[in-house]
Protein backbone atom coordinates (compact mmCIF):
# COMPACT_ATOMS: atom_id res chain seq x y z
CA UNK A 1 0.00 0.00 0.00
CA UNK A 2 0.74 3.58 -0.94
CA UNK A 3 2.21 5.79 1.99
CA UNK A 4 0.98 9.18 2.21
CA UNK A 5 4.51 10.34 2.39
CA UNK A 6 5.27 8.65 -0.59
CA UNK A 7 2.74 10.17 -3.16
CA UNK A 8 4.13 13.44 -3.59
CA UNK A 9 7.07 14.99 -5.08
CA UNK A 10 9.16 18.47 -3.82
CA UNK A 11 7.56 20.42 -6.30
CA UNK A 12 4.05 19.05 -5.69
CA UNK A 13 4.23 19.74 -2.21
CA UNK A 14 5.26 23.00 -3.03
CA UNK A 15 2.42 23.85 -5.31
CA UNK A 16 0.12 22.97 -2.28
CA UNK A 17 1.72 25.08 0.14
CA UNK A 18 2.19 27.39 -2.22
CA UNK A 19 -1.61 27.30 -2.87
CA UNK A 20 -2.71 27.44 1.06
CA UNK A 21 0.05 30.33 1.21
CA UNK A 22 -2.39 32.50 -1.50
CA UNK A 23 -5.63 31.47 -0.39
CA UNK A 24 -5.02 32.73 3.61
CA UNK A 25 -3.60 36.14 1.86
CA UNK A 26 -7.08 36.42 0.91
CA UNK A 27 -9.02 35.58 4.45
CA UNK A 28 -8.65 35.43 8.15
CA UNK A 29 -9.67 31.17 7.99
CA UNK A 30 -6.74 29.02 8.54
CA UNK A 31 -6.75 25.99 6.09
CA UNK A 32 -4.88 23.25 6.41
CA UNK A 33 -4.71 20.21 3.93
CA UNK A 34 -3.97 16.19 5.30
CA UNK A 35 -3.50 13.18 3.60
CA UNK A 36 -3.51 10.45 5.37
CA UNK A 37 -2.76 6.69 4.38
CA UNK A 38 -5.26 5.26 5.85
CA UNK A 39 -7.88 5.91 8.21
CA UNK A 40 -8.45 2.44 10.04
CA UNK A 41 -7.10 -0.59 10.55
CA UNK A 42 -9.43 -2.69 9.26
CA UNK A 43 -8.37 -6.23 11.30
CA UNK A 44 -11.81 -8.09 9.97
CA UNK A 45 -11.33 -7.34 6.31
CA UNK A 46 -7.97 -8.77 6.90
CA UNK A 47 -9.37 -11.98 8.73
CA UNK A 48 -12.13 -12.75 5.75
CA UNK A 49 -9.71 -12.20 3.23
CA UNK A 50 -7.57 -15.02 4.79
CA UNK A 51 -10.52 -17.25 5.44
CA UNK A 52 -11.81 -16.99 2.10
CA UNK A 53 -8.34 -17.50 0.77
CA UNK A 54 -7.44 -20.68 3.16
CA UNK A 55 -11.12 -22.08 2.19
CA UNK A 56 -10.24 -21.75 -1.73
CA UNK A 57 -6.81 -23.14 -1.45
CA UNK A 58 -7.97 -26.33 0.39
CA UNK A 59 -10.97 -26.29 -2.53
CA UNK A 60 -8.65 -25.74 -5.61
CA UNK A 61 -6.36 -28.30 -3.85
CA UNK A 62 -8.77 -31.32 -3.37
CA UNK A 63 -10.27 -30.54 -6.92
CA UNK A 64 -6.61 -30.64 -8.31
CA UNK A 65 -4.88 -33.44 -6.15
CA UNK A 66 -7.65 -35.29 -4.19
CA UNK A 67 -7.72 -39.05 -6.16
CA UNK A 68 -7.67 -42.72 -5.08
CA UNK A 69 -4.08 -43.51 -4.96
CA UNK A 70 -3.53 -46.54 -4.22
CA UNK A 71 -6.44 -49.51 -4.47
CA UNK A 72 -3.34 -52.05 -2.41
CA UNK A 73 -4.76 -51.82 0.86
CA UNK A 74 -7.69 -53.66 2.16
CA UNK A 75 -11.10 -53.85 0.09
CA UNK A 76 -13.29 -50.86 1.10
CA UNK A 77 -10.55 -48.96 2.34
CA UNK A 78 -8.58 -46.92 -0.45
CA UNK A 79 -5.82 -44.26 0.08
CA UNK A 80 -5.91 -40.69 -0.15
CA UNK A 81 -3.66 -38.45 -2.04
CA UNK A 82 -4.08 -35.94 0.08
CA UNK A 83 -5.35 -36.41 4.30
CA UNK A 84 -6.12 -34.72 6.70
CA UNK A 85 -2.72 -33.26 7.97
CA UNK A 86 -1.83 -32.08 4.66
CA UNK A 87 -5.47 -30.32 4.16
CA UNK A 88 -5.18 -28.48 7.54
CA UNK A 89 -1.68 -27.09 6.39
CA UNK A 90 -3.02 -25.96 3.13
CA UNK A 91 -5.64 -24.08 4.95
CA UNK A 92 -3.27 -22.68 7.48
CA UNK A 93 -1.14 -21.57 4.59
CA UNK A 94 -3.90 -20.03 2.74
CA UNK A 95 -5.26 -18.16 5.73
CA UNK A 96 -1.48 -16.56 6.32
CA UNK A 97 -1.09 -15.89 2.54
CA UNK A 98 -4.61 -13.99 2.16
CA UNK A 99 -4.15 -11.91 6.02
CA UNK A 100 -0.84 -10.85 4.26
CA UNK A 101 -2.04 -9.88 0.83
CA UNK A 102 -4.81 -7.83 2.23
CA UNK A 103 -2.27 -6.23 4.87
CA UNK A 104 0.18 -5.13 1.68
CA UNK A 105 -2.05 -4.74 -0.81
CA UNK A 106 -4.64 -2.22 -0.51
CA UNK A 107 -7.37 -3.36 -3.46
CA UNK A 108 -7.66 -6.82 -1.94
CA UNK A 109 -8.37 -5.38 1.50
CA UNK A 110 -10.53 -2.84 -0.17
CA UNK A 111 -12.53 -5.91 -1.63
CA UNK A 112 -13.66 -7.35 1.86
CA UNK A 113 -14.24 -3.92 3.18
CA UNK A 114 -17.93 -2.40 3.42
CA UNK A 115 -18.49 1.18 2.23
CA UNK A 116 -19.87 2.53 5.10
CA UNK A 117 -17.48 1.13 7.47
CA UNK A 118 -14.81 2.88 5.28
CA UNK A 119 -16.89 6.38 5.42
CA UNK A 120 -17.76 6.05 8.98
CA UNK A 121 -13.85 5.53 10.03
CA UNK A 122 -12.79 7.90 7.19
CA UNK A 123 -14.70 10.69 9.69
CA UNK A 124 -13.77 9.63 12.81
CA UNK A 125 -9.93 10.12 11.55
CA UNK A 126 -11.03 13.39 10.39
CA UNK A 127 -12.30 14.21 13.68
CA UNK A 128 -9.40 13.08 15.34
CA UNK A 129 -6.91 14.58 12.99
CA UNK A 130 -9.34 18.22 13.31
CA UNK A 131 -8.15 18.05 17.57
CA UNK A 132 -5.00 16.78 17.18
CA UNK A 133 -3.43 19.67 14.75
CA UNK A 134 -5.22 22.20 16.91
CA UNK A 135 -7.53 23.11 13.68
CA UNK A 136 -10.17 23.66 16.21
CA UNK A 137 -8.17 25.91 18.31
CA UNK A 138 -8.01 29.00 16.60
CA UNK A 139 -8.07 32.15 18.01
CA UNK A 140 -11.15 33.07 16.15
CA UNK A 141 -12.17 29.67 15.34
CA UNK A 142 -12.20 29.92 11.59
CA UNK A 143 -10.54 26.79 11.02
CA UNK A 144 -11.14 24.86 7.80
CA UNK A 145 -9.30 20.88 7.55
CA UNK A 146 -9.14 19.17 4.19
CA UNK A 147 -8.66 15.46 4.36
CA UNK A 148 -7.97 13.06 2.17
CA UNK A 149 -7.44 9.76 2.85
CA UNK A 150 -5.95 7.29 0.50
CA UNK A 151 -6.76 3.39 0.82
CA UNK A 152 -10.62 4.48 1.49
CA UNK A 153 -10.38 7.48 -1.81
CA UNK A 154 -12.80 9.66 0.59
CA UNK A 155 -12.32 12.88 1.29
CA UNK A 156 -13.95 14.87 4.29
CA UNK A 157 -13.68 18.90 5.03
CA UNK A 158 -14.56 20.24 7.89
CA UNK A 159 -15.27 23.32 9.32
CA UNK A 160 -14.57 25.27 13.10
CA UNK A 161 -17.32 27.44 14.38
CA UNK A 162 -17.22 31.04 12.64
CA UNK A 163 -15.69 29.47 9.38
CA UNK A 164 -18.55 26.98 9.29
CA UNK A 165 -21.31 30.11 9.87
CA UNK A 166 -19.09 32.09 7.68
CA UNK A 167 -19.75 29.80 4.61
CA UNK A 168 -22.76 27.15 5.39
CA UNK A 169 -23.15 23.25 5.42
CA UNK A 170 -24.08 22.99 2.04
CA UNK A 171 -21.28 25.41 1.19
CA UNK A 172 -18.78 22.94 2.79
CA UNK A 173 -20.46 19.95 1.74
CA UNK A 174 -20.35 21.48 -2.20
CA UNK A 175 -16.04 22.07 -2.07
CA UNK A 176 -16.19 18.36 -0.62
CA UNK A 177 -17.98 16.67 -3.47
CA UNK A 178 -15.80 19.12 -6.22
CA UNK A 179 -12.79 18.17 -4.30
CA UNK A 180 -13.92 14.34 -5.06
CA UNK A 181 -14.83 14.87 -8.28
CA UNK A 182 -11.64 16.66 -9.31
CA UNK A 183 -9.46 13.73 -7.53
CA UNK A 184 -10.75 11.46 -10.17
CA UNK A 185 -10.36 13.96 -13.04
CA UNK A 186 -6.97 16.29 -12.25
CA UNK A 187 -5.34 14.08 -9.77
CA UNK A 188 -4.14 14.72 -6.02
CA UNK A 189 -1.88 17.35 -6.64
CA UNK A 190 -4.27 19.79 -8.71
CA UNK A 191 -7.41 18.90 -6.84
CA UNK A 192 -6.08 20.10 -3.45
CA UNK A 193 -4.35 23.13 -4.74
CA UNK A 194 -8.11 24.01 -6.34
CA UNK A 195 -10.22 23.24 -3.02
CA UNK A 196 -7.72 25.07 -1.18
CA UNK A 197 -7.83 28.37 -3.76
CA UNK A 198 -11.80 27.59 -3.86
CA UNK A 199 -11.74 27.65 0.14
CA UNK A 200 -9.56 30.92 -0.12
CA UNK A 201 -12.17 32.74 -2.32
CA UNK A 202 -15.44 32.00 -0.41
CA UNK A 203 -13.68 33.18 2.66
CA UNK A 204 -12.91 36.02 1.55
CA UNK A 205 -15.72 38.25 1.48
CA UNK A 206 -17.59 36.53 4.90
CA UNK A 207 -13.65 36.36 6.88
CA UNK A 208 -11.50 38.75 5.68
CA UNK A 209 -7.86 39.21 6.57
CA UNK A 210 -7.78 41.88 9.31
CA UNK A 211 -4.82 43.71 11.40
CA UNK A 212 -3.06 41.78 13.78
CA UNK A 213 -3.91 38.24 11.80
CA UNK A 214 -1.21 35.40 13.59
CA UNK A 215 -0.70 31.97 11.36
CA UNK A 216 -1.92 29.36 13.74
CA UNK A 217 -1.59 26.57 11.72
CA UNK A 218 1.09 25.36 9.09
CA UNK A 219 0.68 26.69 5.31
CA UNK A 220 1.65 23.48 4.45
CA UNK A 221 0.58 19.95 3.50
CA UNK A 222 0.57 17.39 6.72
CA UNK A 223 1.21 13.84 5.69
CA UNK A 224 -0.19 11.20 7.85
CA UNK A 225 1.46 7.60 7.49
Amino acid sequence: MRLASSVFSEDERQQINDAVIAAESKTSAEIIPVIATESGRYDRPEDMAGLTCGVVSVIVAWALFQRVDDLSGKWGEPQLALGLPLLALILIVGVAFGTILANRVGWVKSLFTPRNQMRDEVLARARQVFFDHRVHHTERTTGLLIFLSLFERQAVILADQKALGALGSEHIDTLCRQLTSDLRKIGLTAALCRVVEDAGDSFAEPLPPTDGDRNELPDALVMID
